[in-house]
């Protein structure tokens, strides 16, 4: 029996999909010391490194082969902004607004944000490795491609979303709602978490066998099921 079930189980693993990512590259990069930011702006090539840029209104710019070190972005309007082939490193926002934004080909390492306005975004190939999030909003987003590793997050809405290979490995997570989501290939296995609301749309997650007894009594409620 025992033989059985870790065949099972490596034969599920064979069939969880993982994100398919590719490191960025950026070379020659050109320094931005004093850069001059104004909305629907594009920025390709640059380096921006403990640049404040709070309060500005950044609506609709275009980041492309930038990197942003420690750059601090509170109450930024990012609203419909764009980055693509970007390195981020400790970005800082205690507010983030960047609703229906598209990030593609990025990697943020050790974020620092409080409430992430990421709702109605798109995320193509995007890796989040360490960093403390409070909030993080992503309602109705499109993720594909999507490894978020070594985080803390307090609580992560997922609501609406259409997911396709999301890994989220060795995360602390308060709460995670996937209610009204469709998911593909969404790994949740070595992470911990709380709770999860939105159990009927939960098809598609990958849980091992721990996460599994953590959810029973929450399945169980769910579905109208009395354990005595």
């Amino acid at each position: 029996m025992v033989a059985a079930g870790k065949a099972a189980g490596k034969l599920l693993a064979d069939k969880v999909a993982p994100p398919r990512l590719s490191s960025v590259q950026l070379d020659e990069l050109r320094e931005e010391l004093s850069p001059v930011f104004a909305r629907g702006e594009s920025y390709d090539g640059l380096r921006f490194s403990q640049i404040a840029a709070d309060d500005l209104d950044l609506g609709g710019a275009d980041f492309i082969e930038c990197e942003l070190d420690r750059v601090s972005l509170t109450n930024t309007q990012l609203r419909g902004a764009t980055f693509r082939d970007c390195i981020l490193t400790e970005p800082f926002a205690p507010v983030l607004l960047a609703a229906r934004s598209t990030w593609r080909e990025v990697e943020i390492t050790n974020p620092r944000w409080g409430s992430a306005e990421l709702y109605e975004g798109m995320w193509q190939s995007v890796k989040i490795d360490g960093g403390k999030l409070d909030y993080v909003n992503l309602r109705g987003s499109k993720l594909a491609d999507v490894l978020i590793s070594g985080c803390i997050i307090n609580e992560l809405d997922l609501g609406g979303c259409t997911i396709n290979r999301l890994a989220l490995k060795d995360c602390r997570i308060g709460t995670i709602d996937v209610g009204g989501a469709r998911l593909k290939d969404m790994d949740l296995r070595s992470s911990d978490f709380k709770a999860v609301n939105g159990l009927g749309s939960i098809a598609g997650a990958v849980v091992d066998d721990y996460q599994l007894s953590l959810l029973s009594p929450l399945l169980a409620a769910h579905l109208g099921i009395r354990v005595v």
